[in-house]
């Protein structure tokens, strides 16, 4: 049964280690055992490989223990320290931008690992202490890109909400500044198209050529200069990108051009100075689009991060202050007014309230919030004042860590973006070559000098790579974006490329599909009516915190009638027995089975066998009696731990998407298979260990050979949630299953795994869709050009499109809506 005691706060860590003396797989395997000894160690994975092992520990667990661990079995360890950097990249346009940034970072001594991704014009970085981030952003600048290190803050400060807008502004700046150049460059551009546009309709009007070239020179080499600039940078660098192709491209148009001006007069000049005008500004205009909707994608982070609350009102004595949040300890009680956002993760002590946590949670609907109910930063509370006591700030926020995470997951990369990258980093290249074939096929052709250049002029505009870049990223951001403001987080892109093939989703009972916590599961009246049985067995339990008792409270606050109070006194608890009181002038208990007959009560048969009924399907079964001599059976009382409410459908829907449950609990037979047949579950598992869910979890993988993946709460669930392909964890139980699963679901809704499930899916269908365009339409693209089917203007055009095309592909996403 999954543990209902207080949540316990046990972050795992990871620790890696270099290994030394390994020479076979028995030897990885050795030092794996020996790691696996060590208490507290929740995992070890040795790679023979790269002689490296990597343990997933509790904080308790000291480096030290983990080496000698490996000393003793005969081997050597050494400790890996690393560190994580993030830099803002600049100059970067397309996929072979980001691969060459990847590289150049990854030659770094002490660099452990890299990610660079475009969509979010970042790198992620692992290293060594011994590392500087001087270095890595030297290596950037070396490769002819720019590099700033983004430091992240834990604390909200007094200025951290003029700063979040400060940095918000930026982009939006970059894109007006971009926007206003576009527009000046088609102004400058236009006077050259008119005319040609004219000559589709017999109307001859061309401007005198010194004035054309007045126009393109500008646009080439003004609002064309980056594209100089870049492609500089990156043959300096000895490498290539979109930038390279643009610039040889229009360069050879604008040259022609000269040429032709140079060396003819009048109507004999056949200039081209439109075509490459039209390039620049198309490709500009693409890119303000792109950045315009890559924005956009980034709209989850701006919206978290905009809940986050500068200052807070705290409790000095009998007084209240408005203090910076970074004051605010733990410890101290913070009042909440209505209206307000909450500042920090807390306890209520006083007052009540309904609080909003759409934003966080995905729930639609206020939550009521009392004493000893918890609050989480940047939720909004309704009508009344609350005062909180603060157990999180900062960093440790759930919001935070929200935040956090799923940065974490747009900086990730997917599995299926490595072959994007291999394929980018040979694509400029392979391009210039195709570029000077299809030069040398036409001159073979017998064709003029002019139709082969422009004809490869629209083979290097044509074969920009930057959709290939963006096909992932894009569609993993927006995917990652909506799914978080439904209340669904993954944790990384490995997790969402995995969840889409899930075929098995094996469930926990207690927490998962059920409340987890004991209810009235049937109460029956024995030669009493209903309601008057319900009123005394309520008056026996009115002063009593026990869980059955609050149970018997709560249900009887649904009857139909309403509630009465009927008085009671000399309440007593009676250890391993029951509760009894003076309810009426009577001698009234509420207890077990083993009570009633110490007091030899006689039940009737039919109660009996009732009774037997019920705790075969795992209920706990209590009796109200009268103990006054000679003692009676008023009432039997069956409590459960219900089903929630959406957890039938929630199966339902996975069987709809094909997808098979299973219910794998600690609970007793009946109680499974009672929950089992509620929800239509056809395989179920009881009185299964801990540590026996992880093996029933390889069982289920090996038998049906599916992805599998595991729904839970609790940490006796985490050694399953590890074990599973994709583990899924309720955010409303503990940090430990959190940790080990790879999505988190913000609510304890079951409706939400096949959320989860469902909007991986449809990333993936995006990320597919995407690549397919960007790859077939470079192909035919580059095909259309090489043959002297597509100029140079409709060829930027069309690059534009396709890198705008695919971040709007993506961002279709974020239609998506989910279970409410």
């Amino acid at each position: 049964m999954t543990d209902l005691s207080t949540p316990q706060r046990i972050t795992p860590a990871s620790v890696e280690l270099e290994i030394g003396g390994m020479t076979c797989a028995s030897c990885a395997s050795r030092v794996e055992k020996a790691l696996a000894k060590v208490p507290g160690v929740s995992r070890a994975s040795v790679n023979l490989a790269t002689e490296k092992a990597t343990i997933e520990t509790g904080p308790e667990v000291a480096a030290e223990s983990l080496v000698a661990a490996v000393t003793q079995a005969g081997y050597e360890a050494t400790p890996v320290a690393r560190e994580v950097a993030e830099l803002a990249i600049g100059g970067m346009t397309c996929a072979s931008c980001s691969a060459r940034v990847e590289k150049a970072l990854a030659k770094v001594p002490g660099v452990a690992s890299v990610s660079v991704n475009l969509a979010t014009e970042k790198a992620t970085v692992s290293f060594r202490e011994s590392v500087s981030t001087d270095q890595l952003v030297a290596a950037v600048e070396k490769a002819g890109y720019e590099a700033t290190p983004v430091i992240e803050a834990t604390v909200a400060t007094e200025n951290a909400t003029a700063g979040g807008s400060a940095t918000a502004a930026r982009p939006r700046d970059t894109t007006r500044r971009e926007l206003y150049a576009v527009l000046v460059s088609a102004l400058l551009t236009l006077p050259l198209i008119v005319p040609m546009v004219g000559e589709w309709f017999g109307t001859h009007a061309m401007m005198p050529g010194a004035l054309q070239l007045a126009l393109a020179s500008v646009v080439q080499f003004v609002f064309g200069a980056r594209f100089y600039r870049a492609a500089y940078r990156a043959v300096r660098a000895g490498a290539g990108n979109m930038d390279l192709l643009v610039a040889l491209g229009t360069s050879a148009a604008y040259g022609i051009s000269v040429y032709q001006l140079l060396t003819n007069s009048g109507d004999a000049a056949h200039l081209y100075f439109e075509a490459s005008a039209v390039v620049i500004t198309l490709v500009r205009f693409g890119k303000w689009l792109e950045a315009r909707a890559k924005r956009q994608t980034t709209d989850a982070i701006r919206a978290l991060n905009a809940l986050r609350p500068d200052r807070a009102r705290v409790r000095v004595g009998t007084e209240e202050r408005e203090v910076p949040l970074a004051q605010v300890q733990v410890g101290t009680v913070v009042i909440v007014r209505p209206g307000e956002r909450v500042p920090v993760d807390g306890a209520v002590i006083e007052g009540r309230t309904h609080i909003d946590e759409s934003l966080i949670t995905g729930e639609s609907l206020p939550v009521a919030k009392q004493r000893d109910d918890a609050v989480t930063a940047g939720s909004i509370n309704g009508e009344g004042v609350i005062a909180i006591v603060t157990n999180a700030i900062g960093a440790e926020t759930t919001l935070a860590r929200i935040i956090r995470l799923v940065e974490s997951a747009q900086a990730e990369k997917a599995p299926i973006q490595r072959l994007v990258d291999r394929v980018s980093a040979i694509f400029v290249p392979v391009i210039l070559v195709i570029g000077v074939l299809t030069v040398g096929g036409w001159l073979l052709a017998g064709a003029g000098f002019e139709t082969a250049i422009l004809n490869a002029v629209a083979v290097l505009v044509i074969a920009c790579p930057c959709a290939l870049g963006l096909a992932t990223p894009a569609a993993i951001m927006a995917g990652t974006g909506v799914a978080a403001r439904h209340g669904v987080l993954i944790k990384d892109a490995e997790a969402l490329e995995t969840a889409h093939r899930v075929n098995i989703v094996a469930f926990d009972k207690t927490g998962t599909l059920t409340v987890g916590q004991p209810s009235v599961t049937a109460f029956e009246a024995i030669d009493l009516p209903h309601d008057e049985a319900f009123a005394l067995a309520a008056a026996v339990q009115r002063h009593s915190d026990h869980p059955l008792a609050r149970a018997i409270m709560a249900a009887y606050a649904q009857l139909p009638a309403g509630p009465g109070n009927v008085p009671s006194s000399s309440a007593r608890a009676v250890p391993g027995r029951g509760v009894e009181a003076e309810v009426e002038g009577r001698r009234l208990a509420i207890g077990s089975a083993r009570w009633l007959a110490e007091r030899a009560i006689v039940v009737p048969d039919a109660f009996t066998q009732r009774a037997q009924q019920l705790e075969a399907e795992g209920n706990t079964v209590s009796w109200l009696m009268s103990v006054d001599a000679p003692g009676t059976a008023l009432a039997l009382i069956a409590f459960g731990d219900t089903v929630k409410p959406t957890a039938k459908e929630a199966i339902a829907r996975l069987k709809q998407m094909g997808i098979h449950s299973v219910l794998v609990t600690g609970d007793n037979r009946g109680s499974a298979a009672a929950v089992a047949a509620a929800l239509g579950i056809d395989e179920f598992h009881a009185e299964v260990l801990p540590d026996d869910k992880a093996r029933v979890i390889r069982d289920l993988k090996i038998r049906t050979t599916g992805i599998v993946a595991m729904a839970g709460d609790g940490i006796n669930d985490a050694p399953a949630l590890a074990a599973a392909d994709i583990g899924i964890a309720m955010a409303t139980g503990t940090d430990v299953a959190m940790q080990a699963a790879g999505i988190t679901l913000m609510r304890g809704d079951p409706a939400l795994v096949a959320d989860a499930i469902d909007i991986s899916r449809r990333t993936w269908r995006k990320i597919q869709q995407n690549l397919f365009w960007a790859f077939f339409y470079n192909l035919i693209g580059i095909l259309l050009a090489a043959f002297g089917l597509l100029n140079p203007m409709l060829a930027g055009a069309a690059m534009a499109f396709s890198s705008v095309s695919v971040v709007t592909n993506a961002l279709l996403l974020r239609a998506w809506r989910g279970t409410k």
